[in-house]
């Protein structure tokens, strides 16, 4: 099996070098499960400047909705969780915050929380160490592409 350019960049919103790496696994993985886990695999193991890459790849939680793909928009919940002026400034504040310490973004698996909900759960991540926030935020962002994948295969 080897996955369309495409489909991961669907998946792992166009991390080029992540990307590359991935099409050229040798041999291709033989399933999804198979690359997912080799995926993880590699991003653990990849150079910091691309595993950096890798989550700054994503959105902001929070940004403006014309800023994020199709995926994320619903992810983020931009349909279904409108987000105060408040709750705005506050998600900002964190993801400065969080990007100023660790100095990549703050990437999580939302699987249905509300913006709120993950705005404390990135209020409690400023507390751990920058080394285990790094594999964290890349274990979430396979995560993400796990959940993408069966959305994509969902539809009709």
């Amino acid at each position: 099996m080897r996955p369309q350019r495409a489909r991961l960049q669907q998946l792992f919103e166009a991390a080029p070098r992540f990307i590359d790496r991935l099409e050229e696994l040798d041999p291709p993985p033989e399933s999804w499960d198979e690359l997912f886990a080799r995926a993880e695999w590699t991003a653990l193991t990849i150079p910091e400047d691309e595993q950096i890459e890798l989550l700054n790849a994503h959105p902001r939680i929070g940004a403006l909705p014309s800023s994020v793909s199709a995926l994320s928009y619903r992810e983020q919940g931009y349909d279904r969780d409108p987000v105060t002026p408040k709750l705005q400034r506050r998600l900002d504040d964190l993801n400065d915050a969080y990007e100023g310490l660790f100095g990549f973004r703050f990437v999580i698996f939302v699987n249905g929380r509300s913006r709120e909900e993950i705005a404390d759960l990135m209020a409690a991540h400023l507390g751990d160490q920058r080394a285990v926030e790094k594999v964290r935020g890349l274990r979430d962002v396979i995560a993400v592409a796990r959940s993408r994948l069966g959305r994509i295969e969902s539809q009709p």
